[in-house]
């Protein structure tokens, strides 16, 4: 299986970076599957059932999220009824939505994508380790999917590595989101998952994290709240990841893709 992930789409910028470009990168790559995090995809919080949609039509499969997942309160009722959005799996027992869910790819191989939440520095959710070993003893490698895919939305690259080990070779990818800063650490692990810390944002890098500079600045040099944040407006850099699997479901390639933008380059050879 041939699959892009697509890092955290901030504002109308990172969507459009997206829409306007991924039936271009399935073709080039032959792509069977196509993940990307929305949760800064409406003004930077939050993603509306309308953008879920434009993303979906446009060439994405299914979509993630993570600690901004709730901030566009329709969503708690628009999500049940889209198995294309997850949030992440160790939200409490009775919150709407799915964290996990197995989809078919374009080849006809099933893939399970698991959305997770770290704890580090984050909202005290439930604990992810023991959230993924749960949906694995039922759903996992061996017995049931083609790839088992993990966006783990966390603030610490520690907490990220330590996922990365504990999922190694029960996996076929784990792929860290939320900083919004791409790192330089992709590769495959000893037992055959593919990892990196973070694939950073697709949205205007010219920008704090996505935002307009004044409002951050402001917050930094004065500690005063400065007002809502609102999404940087410029040309947007597509960052993703693409990774291939083998017919165990662990990972043979994987590379860093950069469309667009301050951070733009030409699409890799793959």
């Amino acid at each position: 299986m041939r699959a892009l992930f697509i890092g955290d789409i901030v504002g109308e910028s990172g969507r459009r970076v997206v829409i306007e470009n991924i039936q271009k990168i399935r073709d080039n790559y032959n792509l069977d599957f196509v993940i990307a995090n929305g949760e800064n995809s409406a003004s930077g919080f939050g993603i509306t059932e309308k953008i879920l949609h434009s993303l979906i039509d446009s060439g994405v499969d299914v979509v993630t999220t993570g600690n901004h997942i709730w901030d566009q309160k329709e969503t708690l009722v628009y999500i049940e009824r889209n198995n294309c959005l997850l949030r992440p799996a160790n939200f409490p027992d009775g919150t709407p939505g799915k964290g996990s869910f197995v989809f078919n790819a374009k080849n006809g191989e099933k893939i399970l994508v698991i959305n997770l939440m770290g704890r580090v520095f984050m909202n005290p959710l439930d604990d992810p380790f023991k959230t993924i070993d749960e949906i694995l003893s039922q759903t996992n490698l061996q017995n049931s999917v083609d790839a088992i895919f993990v966006d783990f939305h966390a603030e610490a690259t520690s907490e990220k590595l330590a996922m990365g080990y504990y999922l190694d070779g029960r996996v076929s990818m784990v792929v860290g989101t939320h900083t919004h800063v791409p790192t330089a650490d992709s590769r495959i692990l000893s037992n055959g998952t593919g990892y990196i810390s973070d694939v950073g944002m697709s949205g205007d890098y010219d920008s704090i994290l996505g935002f307009k500079k004044q409002n951050p600045l402001e917050k930094f040099i004065t500690s005063i709240p400065s007002g809502r944040f609102i999404p940087a407006s410029g040309e947007a850099t597509l960052s993703a990841i693409l990774f291939e699997t083998n017919n165990s479901g662990l990972v043979n390639k994987i590379k860093p893709l950069r469309l667009g933008g301050l951070l733009g380059e030409e699409l890799p050879e793959f």
